[in-house]
């Protein structure tokens, strides 16, 4: 059997993305049935609405990250460069895929250094938090975070896809105090630390572990966009994988259920929001639920795929559809959006 290396399970990622249906089947990200009191006569001038932030000290032009996805191989590394070029113009936040095989492969390393072309954009290193268990040092992160440039470091947290992966790393055993000490290690150099589900939600318990660690803030990726057992699924040709995989199509906290334990378990922490997210409403929606910020992924992967100029038109639509929801809804500020409240659809 050929052996399976870290950098064709990317490809193997990207191409199955793009190629298959992996979205969930009967689970949402919850945010269907919540609704805005529209507002028939805003006090506003819809030219003035303003969608800047302040992310981990970074300003960004809307509440909006391009989600972590891929890097490591010459295809990724077109993709990543195409998206740090958009991120770079639109002024929004960009997260590099895992760069586990940085340090396997140093010649990978170039798919994930985009500062000459995005020098301004909030940039987020990315590891697998399992493999502080499996020799990554803190050393190693810190090493991440100076060759590609980034602003902090995500920890991403897969313990489902690392079940069902023939290749997985499954042993998450004590793994709490090795973030800890990541965090701490890190946050005497001014590198903030993020935690990041890849799609399955955390729980209010989880949540509040991380905080009580020192993470920086919590991307709650949730249910409801792409399902990764689903992406393995179509990974294996062994039949029995498959139909363990199988199974996990629908598991996990939707997004709508993971910003609230996020809000609940780690009220000082950041809270961003992504799963299934696919516009602008939805982003607003998140705001208004407690996130500081949102991510997606799978839109401008596809985007990427064909040209720069789709990408931008991509966060051009998110951006209009973000600032007709903030106009209808009466607010002209992010800030303010925070302090309304959604109506629920009975």
């Amino acid at each position: 059997m050929e052996e399976v290396t870290t950098a064709s399970r990317k490809d193997d990622h990207i191409r199955i993305n793009i190629e298959e249906d992996v979205q969930f089947k009967s689970i949402s990200n919850g945010l269907d049935n919540l609704y805005f009191n529209h507002n028939a006569l805003p006090d506003l001038d819809f030219d003035d609405i303003d969608t800047n932030i302040t992310l981990l000290g970074k300003k960004l032009s809307m509440p909006l990250l391009i989600s972590c996805m891929t890097g490591g191989t010459p295809k990724a590394g077109k993709i990543n460069r195409i998206l740090a070029e958009a991120a770079q113009h639109t002024g929004i936040g960009l997260g590099l895929g895992s760069m586990r095989v940085a340090l396997e492969d140093s010649t990978s390393l170039a798919s994930f250094q985009l500062r000459d072309m995005a020098p301004d954009i909030l940039l987020f290193a990315n590891i697998g938090a399992v493999q502080l268990n499996y020799g990554v040092t803190v050393d190693d992160c810190r090493k991440l975070v100076d060759l590609s440039g980034a602003d902090a470091i995500v920890l991403h947290f897969n313990p489902l896809q690392e079940a069902l992966q023939d290749e997985g790393q499954t042993n998450f055993a004590g793994l709490l105090d090795k973030v800890a000490n990541l965090c701490e290690t890190l946050g005497r150099d001014g590198i903030h630390v993020v935690a990041k589900e890849v799609g399955w939600g955390f729980s209010e318990e989880t949540c509040k572990n991380l905080a009580d660690i020192g993470i920086s803030a919590i991307d709650v990726a949730g249910s409801g966009g792409t399902s990764w057992s689903q992406v393995e699924m179509y990974r294996s040709s062994d039949n029995s994988a498959k139909r363990v995989s199988s199974v996990f199509s629908d598991w996990g906290i939707s997004t709508l259920d993971a910003i609230h334990n996020a809000r609940q378990g780690a009220p000082k922490a950041v809270c961003i929001a992504s799963g299934g997210l696919r516009n602008g409403l939805e982003i607003a929606k998140c705001i208004c639920l407690g996130a500081t910020a949102t991510g997606m992924a799978h839109p401008f992967l596809q985007a990427a795929t064909d040209s720069t100029e789709r990408v931008l038109s991509t966060i051009g639509e998110i951006e209009q559809q973000l600032r007709v929801s903030m106009f209808c809804a009466g607010v002209g500020t992010v800030s303010d959006l925070q302090q309304i409240s959604l109506l629920c659809r009975k």
